[in-house]
């Protein structure tokens, strides 16, 4: 049997405890009954940490400065089609 360990409190399971599944972008998570019935809401994910080149090092963006980081909120991504690609 597949064990179940929940979100909030870390806690592994019973095989008999009830639970709640969440399905979220295709992972499945769960809550135990008493961390859902305080807390309906699926929380305390992990924020992501994006990396992007700055004058020839790949760093984290949150450690950039202030300009540096308002000058990669202004990029803008362009996608080029395979027929304009010169190969």
């Amino acid at each position: 049997m597949q064990k179940h360990i929940c979100h909030d409190c870390g806690r592994e399971l019973e095989n008999n405890e009830e639970f709640m599944n969440y399905l979220v972008e295709g992972r499945e998570f769960i809550k135990c009954k008493i961390c859902h019935e305080a807390d309906s809401v699926l929380r305390n994910f992990q924020k992501t940490e994006v990396y992007s080149r700055v004058v020839g090092y790949i760093r984290p963006v949150a450690q950039w400065n202030g300009g540096k980081q308002a000058e990669f909120d202004d990029r803008k991504e362009f996608k080029m089609d395979e027929a304009a690609c010169c190969c």
